[in-house]
């Protein structure tokens, strides 16, 4: 297996160094990630101006520019073969619920989703972030169970690992995402030069997903890790409203709104 390793913390950030050390004794592992950190860039391309890659002397490439800059260009020609796989990170911290909005790390397993496996994106769920290699042995553990014919196409999945020592981790669970409360506000820091400099505010708290109904996946991403457990929550590109086109088609019909195909 040929995999194609990227993140969005930067080519020598730990947790990519500790996936590159667990990948590399069963699979062919090419990395190209970012030349520094681009946390919460999601799924951004750079087209507006060239972009530079260099080689450092253990092999790995780094792209100055965004993850998903790093898979695009890896898997359109910049590389002489074609990966099977891409995983991303293991990111410095969590990937859940809202977030993934705003991901890097799951951005970068998206633009790989032309390849015959489904992409995968890894994040290590704690503060003080120790156990790297407790996440790196859970994906190794589950690339020796998936494969392409289990996972649907255009998909991806989104792990989540407790910062535990792996003896500690209570298992996995198939997950939906969770929610966020809306993000705290936005911190003025005064007037600088005749601009007003304004800060992001952190995120907002977990809050209760709503019941899904019986044939949803009920538990969360957030319940999971908060019981110790790796969250597996499969995620699609394909951002189509399926359950809302009828609807939409019979309130155009009503106001008299001429329809098309």
């Amino acid at each position: 297996m040929k995999i194609l390793l990227s993140n969005d913390d930067g080519y020598d950030a730990p947790g990519l160094l500790a996936l590159h050390e667990a990948l590399s004794g069963i699979a062919e592992v090419t990395v190209v990630a970012p030349e520094s950190n681009q946390s919460g860039c999601s799924s951004k391309l750079s087209l507006r101006q060239p972009i530079k890659v260099r080689t450092h002397e253990n092999g790995f490439m780094s792209v100055d520019g965004t993850p998903a800059d790093c898979v695009h260009l890896a898997i359109t020609g910049m590389l002489d073969f074609q990966p099977d796989l891409v995983i991303s990170g293991i990111n410095n911290g969590p990937n859940m619920g809202d977030d993934v909005i705003y991901s890097g790390t799951v951005a970068a397993a998206i633009e790989g989703r032309f390849l015959p496996l489904p992409g995968i994106a890894i994040s290590l769920a704690g503060y003080k972030l120790n156990h790297y290699d407790a996440a790196a042995r859970v994906i190794v553990e589950l690339l020796a169970r998936i494969n392409s014919s289990q996972i649907a196409n255009n998909s991806l999945l989104n792990i989540n690992v407790p910062d535990l020592p792996y003896e500690q981790i209570r298992g996995f669970a198939v997950t939906r995402l969770g929610v966020r409360h809306q993000s705290a506000p936005v911190i003025n820091e005064g007037r600088v030069d005749g601009f007003d400099i304004y800060r992001i505010g952190p995120p907002g708290a977990r809050q209760d997903a709503p019941d899904p109904g019986p044939d949803t996946i009920s538990a969360t991403d957030f319940q999971a890790i908060e019981n110790n457990k790796v969250s597996i929550t499969p995620l699609t590109v394909d951002m189509t409203a399926y359950k809302n086109i009828t609807d939409m088609g019979e309130w155009l019909a009503a106001s008299g709104a001429k329809q098309y195909g």
